[in-house]
């Protein structure tokens, strides 16, 4: 409470003023407590595989705007530690979120100066204890998250969904991508894969999503983490083609299309 003091020769007294709440501070209270029920920038598909000397995760560098292309260079695959690489579908401001958990939870690792390191199957069991804890609080982040890496000569690759739904396997994909990339991936990837031949399927699998996904565009990177460490390529665009039959009447024959 504000207090004044008032002084004179004979006495001093004390002079307490006391707010009254007018539902202002209620108000604010439910403020606080708002939670966000819409993504607003969001991203679309991460596709990513194993192949013979690690993970290969591609990604393509736009952000909606609701159902608007806004912004066309966002990079959402990061290196995290030494022996992990995240990428993220969904709200681009959450992945932020997610990378600030991240970055204070290697720094912590770090402190401990013991010789050992945060490996993949470490970060991604924290994060689907994060997604997991914020979903039972009725604040989700609002991004599906895929985790690869490799430690100890040992490739690893899972996801997380925004509820904390995860598991492990040799390809996932997130978005449109778990619809239309994985089913080539089940037809095409093997364990033996070269860097080169991954890099092929990855670009099949993104060219198809840049066809089909109105939220994809033709700027991408691919990433790839080995023993070694992690390598982000820079964006560059694949060749289309767009003169399938298909393309020029997408409704021809359609139930119902005009």
């Amino acid at each position: 409470l504000p207090v004044w003091f008032s002084i004179n020769a004979d006495y001093f007294f004390l002079q307490f003023t006391i707010p009254i709440d007018n539902g202002d501070s209620v108000k604010t209270a439910e403020a606080d407590s708002q939670r966000t029920l819409y993504p607003y920038v969001t991203g679309t598909s991460i596709v990513a595989i194993k192949y013979k000397d690690g993970v290969l995760m591609a990604s393509d560098m736009g952000g909606s705007y609701g159902s608007t292309l806004r912004y066309k260079n966002i990079e959402r695959m990061k290196a995290i530690g030494k022996h992990s690489l995240l990428g993220a579908s969904g709200e681009i401001s959450d992945f932020q979120e997610i990378l600030r958990y991240l970055d204070e939870l290697v720094l912590n690792d770090n402190m401990w100066d013991d010789g050992n390191s945060l490996g993949p199957k470490e970060v991604h069991n924290y994060l689907t204890r994060v997604m997991y804890n914020r979903r039972n609080k009725f604040n989700p982040l609002w991004n599906t998250l895929v985790l690869g890496g490799v430690k100890n000569g040992e490739s690893y690759l899972g996801m997380v969904s925004m509820i904390g739904v995860s598991f492990e396997d040799n390809h996932v994909a997130t978005g449109f991508g778990n619809h239309l990339a994985r089913p080539i991936l089940r037809d095409e990837w093997h364990a033996d894969l070269s860097f080169e031949d991954g890099v092929k399927l990855l670009e099949k699998c993104m060219r198809v999503l840049l066809y089909r996904d109105r939220s994809a565009i033709n700027k991408l990177q691919i990433a790839k983490i080995t023993e070694e460490g992690v390598t982000v390529s820079q964006p560059y665009s694949l060749k289309t083609f767009w003169e399938f039959k298909a393309f020029n009447n997408p409704t021809a024959g359609a139930e119902g299309s005009w």
